[in-house]
């Protein structure tokens, strides 16, 4: 049996159920942030403000932070192992990768949560 060292998930099929729950996760994210944006037409920055400090919203906001973390690294990998054949190049480009994803989710956590 051969297993994906680099892979996010354990196999093919929990890749592809990743996809499709942070995909959904990303989706309702999208949706409060554009009904908030229509609900409240005369926004100002402290109603921005009293929105992002609801424990909930931040909560949430962290989630789509980590989900989007994990959509683009499943999506990244998949396409790098399917375009770029040279181990050496594939390596480093996934490793840059890595660790741009993991540098955004830990400044994005900075950022919601006032750290």
């Amino acid at each position: 049996m051969v297993t994906a060292v680099t892979s996010f998930g354990r196999s093919g099929l929990y890749d592809w159920m990743m996809q499709r729950i942070t995909a959904v996760v990303l989706a309702a994210y999208t949706l409060l942030i554009v009904g908030y944006l229509i609900t409240t037409p005369d926004l100002t920055y402290a109603q921005w403000s009293g929105f992002f400090g609801h424990t909930w919203v931040r909560v949430f906001s962290l989630l789509t932070l980590l989900s989007i973390g994990a959509h683009s690294w499943i999506g990244l990998w998949q396409v790098s192992t399917d375009y770029i054949k040279q181990t050496g190049l594939r390596f480093v480009f996934q490793a840059f990768c890595g660790t741009l994803m993991f540098v955004y989710v830990v400044w994005g956590i900075q950022v919601i949560w006032g750290l």
